[in-house]
């Protein structure tokens, strides 16, 4: 299948490392232009040098950009039209919020997690709607959890934003659809990244076992039986912003190895 993604503009927040990394190096491979962001300009500069060795695509640059600072996204989605004139593709990925229950939070980590999780999907999306409605074309993916299916325990923060970017994304394919805009969510199980690491580390020390029988076990709970890959997500969203996904728009996927039970 041709994903028509060839010279295409797609721009990833997050991609210094794990899902977001995993996405941008298989839009690379498949000959995009691909813009990757994050606040850490080392991370930065070595998953920019990665993903060309990788991909063999030289057409891959990077931008500082905290998802939280408006001006920061101006100025990230600015440098992806300048650069090729337009934006196609949008991949919206952030880090997860800490981990606990409500108890654990105050008013202002509820207000950090709403401005990494849900505020900075909403702004950089307004940032690219300009060249997407001009081309009357484009693909919006929302990266989030597979909590946008079944709750996680002890992920309150997470939980309740992750349902707003659905809420968000559902309510734009129907106004979007009429410039041809299709957004999608997209929400990874226990995929083999540094969040589910640490995630699983907390959840050894509360337990008072090792970090190998938390894995074992969250394994076992997989029909799969394993963690997926990054690789394996990003291939996901790749076909969904892709010109390979011509109707598919407004829907919330899991690529969960069949964990959620929800239908």
């Amino acid at each position: 299948m041709d994903l028509q993604l060839q010279g295409k503009s797609v721009v990833v927040t997050a991609a210094s490392k794990g899902l977001g990394k995993a996405t941008a190096l298989e839009f690379a491979k498949e000959g995009a232009s691909v813009l990757i962001s994050s606040r850490n300009e080392k991370e930065l500069e070595r998953s920019k040098n990665d993903i060309i060795e990788q991909s063999g695509n030289e057409n891959v640059a990077y931008e500082v950009c905290d998802v939280t600072n408006p001006d920061h996204i101006k100025k990230l989605v600015q440098k992806a039209v300048n650069w090729n004139g337009t934006v196609d593709v949008l991949i919206n990925n952030a880090g997860g919020p800490p981990a606990g229950t409500f108890d654990d939070f105050s008013d202002e980590d509820w207000q950090q997690a709403f401005e990494l999780n849900l505020l900075s999907f909403t702004r950089t999306i307004r940032e690219v709607l300009p060249s997407m409605k001009k081309q009357q074309s484009g693909h919006i993916i929302n990266i989030a959890s597979s909590s946008i299916k079944q709750s996680l325990d002890h992920l309150i923060l997470s939980n309740t934003f992750r349902a707003g970017i659905v809420g968000l994304s559902k309510s734009l394919s129907q106004e979007l659809a009429p410039d041809n805009i299709l957004i999608n969510t997209v929400g990874p199980g226990r995929i083999a990244t540094d969040r589910v690491e640490s995630l699983d580390q907390k959840k050894a020390e509360s337990l008072g076992v090792s970090v190998d029988e938390v894995k074992e076990q969250a394994a076992q709970s997989i029909p799969i039986k394993r963690y997926g890959e990054p690789d394996e997500f990003a291939r996901t969203v790749v076909f969904l912003a892709s010109g390979g996904n011509t109707y598919v728009t407004g829907q919330a996927l899991v690529v969960d190895g069949g964990l959620v039970k929800a239908l």
